[in-house]
């Protein structure tokens, strides 16, 4: 796989591709993400034989650019501040025209949005916003933020498929709100279930730490073998 490292639109991205890319795997990075990258990079090619073009794009603020709407703060005073439909308007009219345009990509190129955390929780809330996206990969998503549940019960999602996963330990997290994790994923699987929208639900073991690259580059894999089938 080659490497570029390249701002698009003001965004600092890095990319890996493979020749001839079938799928455009979008992922929203914070700086570990980004130094994990490379290594993500070779899991999917490992896990999947389709070849890929992914981009990961540097999110500077992670709490405010990535959630779908105010929520109070989950430690600390500064709430979130619920930024995720400026970047969803950035992706679409932006970065995603000039990556097909400078790697030469189809525009019926499969593009699978997806990410870790918070990453995951914006990757999910766009399936809903918009059919852009032909799949989507949420590694450990915060399906605890406020109003989440909810949301997804009256939007449905408008991908095509859907790769869940979280730590088995997650849910045993002593802050209440991160707890509730375990309830909100089996929540948001059982909801695609019944919009019948082909889905996984994998469970991992440890925390919320414990290996996001090697997670995040499963669900990509899975969502590509599901689209390529």
């Amino acid at each position: 796989m080659e490497r570029d490292d390249l701002k698009i639109c003001g965004l600092i991205c890095t990319v890996y591709r493979c020749d001839a890319p079938r799928f455009l795997l979008l992922q929203p990075a914070d700086g570990h993400d980004l130094e994990t990258l490379g290594q993500e990079a070779k899991d999917i090619r490992q896990k999947c034989s389709l070849p890929f073009l992914l981009c990961a794009f540097r999110v500077e603020d992670w709490d405010g650019d990535l959630t779908p709407w105010t929520a109070p703060a989950l430690y600390g005073k500064t709430p979130f501040r619920g930024g995720a439909a400026q970047t969803l308007k950035r992706l679409t009219g932006e970065l995603l025209p000039e990556l097909c345009s400078r790697y030469g990509l189809h525009e019926d190129t499969p593009i699978i949005l997806g990410g870790y955390s918070l990453a995951g929780l914006f990757s999910l809330w766009c399936g809903c916003e918009t059919d852009r996206f032909a799949a989507i990969a949420a590694s450990s998503p915060s399906v605890w933020y406020e109003g989440w549940t909810e949301y997804a019960a009256r939007h449905a999602m408008r991908s095509k498929a859907v790769c869940l996963s979280l730590g088995d330990r997650e849910e045993k997290a002593k802050n209440p709100r991160l707890a509730a994790v375990g309830r909100c994923i089996r929540t948001q699987k059982e909801l695609l279930d019944r919009q019948g929208v082909p889905s996984v639900l994998v469970w991992h073991p440890g925390n919320h730490f414990q290996d996001p690259p090697g997670r995040t580059a499963q669900a990509f894999a899975w969502a590509m073998e599901r689209l390529g089938e």
